[in-house]
């Protein structure tokens, strides 16, 4: 039986059972509302609303709104939890046919040197668990900082901390999840897309922790609501700023400089900013020769406003940009030298609107802009990369029942982009506009306590020089095996029309599917047990499977491939296509994932084990043979703890001598990942560089052998940081102390061969390079 076919059957089935589901619908009551923080009136995503006693409640969604529809005229006590607030109980009168807007404020649990409380009243771990949708993982601000990192806190560092998302390299942020390669992540700030989210050439990411209020980590089979990437969606949602009174924080680290602030605007919004920027060309740079003159810079700026009761609308901008200036000498004020730079802007305007209290809507105008330049005119290279993303976009939630729920959305994409080079063999200029048209339809149905079934279909018409259509189905399974157990399954059809060309030292390059490269496909199918270990500990077991047709490897030996358009008058070849760029192929990835966590109490983190395996054909690579990519990697392991000390010695020193005002946490990270794949010389060869006339020089040349068929040593990594935070009336200062790399093990990069002719003989040196030793660093940040 073609499985393809029978998906596309399953879920029209289930969209037509649902919608059977909107006939004779009876007079009811309803409850709907925000769920906003007290100290900052932030809305909360995630939190939990349970009606005590008759098994009815929601969640909130991504603008904080919940809604408990066809409920009968009644008393009721509402119960709302969320990790790090103190459980909220209300009750309340319903009568027949009342729409009633409980908007409820929960106070942060904030005491020093306690646990956060979970009640009998608190909805449960194993519920918890099973809301939360297949290969799901959301973190807050707070647990990217108490990770620790390389100077300062990244989230794509702690990314590659997950189960399932590692990294290529200690020199690089960028996140290869489930085999996936990087361009197969989608990056949304604010419902904005971002093209390029890295600083330092891959070492940083572009996105400024002070500014993140969640982030949800999508790692494979996730719904119709998202599309145009293979792998996996980062979805990035900011702080709206603090609406009841003014606060910030400024941070100093090794690094950068670092500040943050937000203010109420009147009694109608708020306002929250940030600016982080490098000061290494200011001191280091300007003292010693060697360092060149770089920086970067980033920031974000978004604006909330109430229009009524029913009506949101926010203004979000973010930038950042890296810009690199290398002198040969800096001495001479004429030295040889170039200039490199390259940045993001995004803007937004979102509407959120309560349509009627069961139908929510949210929709965006974005604006998407990357640009990088190289200039090197001493030797005829300039480089000018472009690309513009504006986009129109709506989805809309309609909260029918408890059971059952629906959602709708469109999305409309206008890019455009190219790229110019000035070659001293030839010129690039390429220029395309692409269109891309989205609409997608899900419709969630839980037609018991336990099962809970959501099917989905997604619809792409991409523009191009060739026109692509396709439709993409996508299916999600839950089944509560008992009280705290649950089994999920999720499998859904990927198309991805955008492609990245990975450059080292270069930022890199996007094309778009055309009339030369096909729109890349992926199936995902996942099985996941997941199990609440009492009412601290989740347990969560995936296994996946992913295959790939139609992805593509940069063709290193595209000179030879690539025909000119046309010439120059001085007869240098202009390219204006990319036809032999890449190297077509398929691939597949498979895997198991073993995830334990702990959110509250003295001690929290995670710990983590993944099997996987990943091979790609590349057409072209390797004589037709399967290999494994760089980016694999057999086995991972990553321990986090961080362990909050006044607490846990709270357990063997009386609670008079613990101070209330003064709070250490410790942070361990232990990494372990199996060696990567590598290929290995063969044999040497003499190259003739020169005529006989010009002396005859010679050089030697490597041989490959079998690609990847070597892996390099493990790794192993264990970091530590402290942070002393002390309180003061108004405000705090928190010092800290990290080591990366704390036993300085030397994790090989690559190995460097270096051949030599002597006395008639190849003389061969073999030296291992590796990646970052012991790297301790301080910093200090004040709340205010």
């Amino acid at each position: 039986m073609n499985f393809k076919k029978l998906r596309y059957k399953i879920i029209l089935a289930a969209v037509i059972f649902s919608f059977s589901f909107l006939y004779g619908q009876s007079n009811e009551s309803i409850i709907s509302g925000f769920i906003f923080d007290q100290a900052t009136s932030e809305t909360l995503i995630g939190a939990n609303i349970l009606i005590k006693d008759f098994n009815r409640g929601a969640s909130s969604n991504l603008s904080g709104y919940y809604v408990i529809p066809r409920l009968d005229a009644g008393s009721y006590e509402l119960i709302v939890s969320y990790v790090g607030y103190k459980t909220h109980s209300q009750k309340i009168i319903l009568k027949q046919n009342e729409n009633k807007r409980i908007d409820i404020w929960l106070k942060p649990d904030v005491i020093f040197g306690q646990e956060v409380v979970i009640t009998a009243d608190s909805t449960r771990t194993a519920d918890n668990l099973f809301n939360k949708p297949v290969s799901k993982l959301e973190l807050s601000q707070t647990q990217i900082y108490k990770v620790p990192r390389v100077i300062e806190a990244d989230l794509l560092r702690t990314l590659q901390s997950l189960p399932g998302i590692v990294p290529i390299s200690d020199f690089s942020s960028a996140i290869y999840v489930r085999g996936g390669t990087p361009d197969q992540n989608l990056f949304m700030v604010d419902g904005i897309d971002v093209y390029n989210p890295e600083h330092a050439f891959g070492l940083f990411s572009t996105f400024n922790t002070d500014a993140i209020k969640k982030v949800e980590v999508y790692k494979g089979g996730f719904s119709a609501e998202y599309g145009g990437r293979l792998s996996s969606v980062i979805n990035i949602v900011n702080n709206d700023g603090n609406r009841n009174h003014f606060e910030g924080k400024a941070s100093l680290s090794l690094l950068s400089l670092n500040t943050t602030l937000q203010t109420p605007i009147g009694s109608i919004g708020s306002l929250s900013g940030s600016v982080r920027r490098t000061y290494i060309d200011q001191t280091l740079a300007k003292w010693i020769d060697d360092v060149p003159d770089y920086y970067f810079i980033d920031g974000n700026l978004k604006a909330t406003f109430d229009l009524g009761v029913s009506n949101k609308l926010s203004l979000s901008y973010f930038g950042s940009k890296d810009n690199l200036i290398f002198l040969m000498d800096k001495k001479r004020t004429e030295s040889l030298g170039f200039n490199y730079t390259w940045g993001n802007q995004t803007g937004s305007l979102n509407w959120k609107i309560i349509i009627t209290p069961k139908i929510f809507g949210n929709f965006w105008i974005t604006a998407s802009y990357f640009r990088s330049t190289f200039d090197f005119s001493a030797v005829n290279l300039l480089e000018d990369n472009v690309i513009r993303d504006y986009t129109l976009k709506g989805a809309v939630e309609y909260f029918y029942s408890d059971q059952l729920n629906f959602k709708f959305g469109f999305e409309q994409k206008n890019v455009n982009g190219g790229l110019k080079q000035n070659l001293p063999g030839g010129k690039v200029d390429v220029f395309k506009y692409r269109q891309l048209f989205s609409l997608y339809f899900t419709t969630s149905w839980q037609p018991s306590f336990l099962w809970y079934i959501e099917a989905g279909l997604r619809g792409d018409y991409f523009k191009s020089d060739i026109d692509f259509k396709n439709l993409d189905p996508r299916l999600s399974i839950k089944y509560r095996l008992d009280e705290s157990s649950s089994l999920k399954f999720s499998t859904g059809i990927f198309h991805q029309y955008a492609n990245r060309i990975p450059r080292l030292f270069f930022v890199s390059i996007w094309t778009t599917a055309d009339e030369y490269l096909q729109g890349s496909t992926s199936d995902h199918f996942i099985l996941g047990y997941q199990r609440a270990l009492g009412e601290k500990f989740e347990l969560e077991i995936e296994a996946y499977f992913k295959n790939y047709n139609n992805i593509y490897s940069y063709n290193q030996t595209f000179l030879a491939d690539v025909v000119p358009a046309e010439y120059t008058e001085e007869n240098l070849p202009i390219y204006r296509n990319q036809k032999g760029l890449f190297n077509r192929g398929n691939g597949n990835s498979y895997g198991i994932e073993f995830f334990l966590r702990k959110e509250t109490g003295a001690i929290t983190g995670w710990a983590s084990y993944a099997y996987s395996k990943t091979l790609f054909n590349i057409d072209g690579i390797n004589q037709g043979r399967s290999y494994e990519p760089r980016h694999d990697r057999t086995h991972a392991v990553n321990i986090i703890a961080n362990i909050d000390l006044n607490n846990f010695l709270r357990e063997f020193i009386r609670e008079q001598f613990i101070s209330s005002d003064k709070q250490w946490t410790l942070g361990l990270n232990l990494t372990y990942f199996s060696g990567q794949p590598i290929t290995l010389p063969s044999s040497v060869y003499l190259v003739n560089q020169f005529p006989d006339w010009m002396g005859n020089k010679n050089s030697l040349a490597i041989y490959p052998s079998t690609i990847n068929s070597f892996r390099l040593p493990y790794y192993a990594r264990f970091d530590i940081s402290l942070t002393y935070e002390i309180q003061y009336d108004g405000w705090s200062l928190s010092p800290y102390i990290q080591v990366f790399n704390l036993f300085n093990r030397k994790n090989v990069w690559f190995i460097q061969y270096n051949n030599e002719i002597k006395d008639g003989f190849v003389k061969q040196e073999i030296e291992n390079v590796n990646m970052f030793p012991f790297l301790p660093s301080i910093g200090i940040s004040v709340k205010f």
